[in-house]
């Protein structure tokens, strides 16, 4: 008897990760605020908001935030809060896309896996404004639907009917899997 006789392959349709990709951005901002800085107390970031869009071999995360700056002016002796909205676009291209994904399916969602935050600020050397450096991080994925191909035991090659199998979690990392290696095993 033959493995053909034994087993059929079939192919399912369903949704699922096809697309994943990470990246860390170091950007700088300028903000000029009311008054010529003399020295900066304090910066922040606040109020951020963000959405995914699919962008070619990537992903699109379109923003805002508020940066406050707390700073001192004329001689150290007023203080004074600046506030300025900042708008960016962050492309986050994917490190792993499975190219047999249907593209009429495709959903994209982005984490700010490190929001953004203010790492350095400074009074410009021309000392009217202030320079702002940001760190931030995205972890995106794109989900679509494809097809996966299971191997089906015909009924009496394996008694399966009374057995519980227990199915643990795998928090493996698939962002380097090759779908087109599974396709020669079968």
């Amino acid at each position: 008897m033959s493995l053909s006789d034994k087993h059929q392959c079939r192919e399912i349709i369903t949704k699922a990760i096809c697309g994943k990709g990470r990246k860390f951005s170091t950007v700088t901002h300028t903000v000029t605020p009311p008054h010529n800085p003399t020295s900066i107390l304090g910066a922040w970031i606040i109020n951020h908001q963000y959405e995914a869009v699919a962008a070619g071999d990537g992903i699109e995360v379109i923003g805002t935030y508020d940066i406050n700056i707390w700073y001192s002016y004329d001689k150290n002796s007023q203080t004074d809060v600046g506030k300025e909205t900042v708008s960016y676009v962050e492309f986050v291209p994917l490190s792993y896309l499975d190219p047999k994904h249907r593209a009429s399916t495709v959903e994209v969602s982005a984490e700010a896996t490190q929001e953004p935050s203010c790492v350095e600020a400074s009074v410009s050397s021309g000392g009217g404004n202030v320079i702002i450096r940001v760190e931030r991080e995205f972890a995106v994925e794109l989900v679509a639907e494809t097809k996966v191909r299971v191997l089906v035991c015909s009924r009496g090659h394996g008694d399966y009917d009374d057995k519980e199998f227990e199915f643990a979690g795998d928090d493996g990392d698939y962002e380097d899997l090759d779908p087109d290696s599974l396709d020669d095993e079968l």
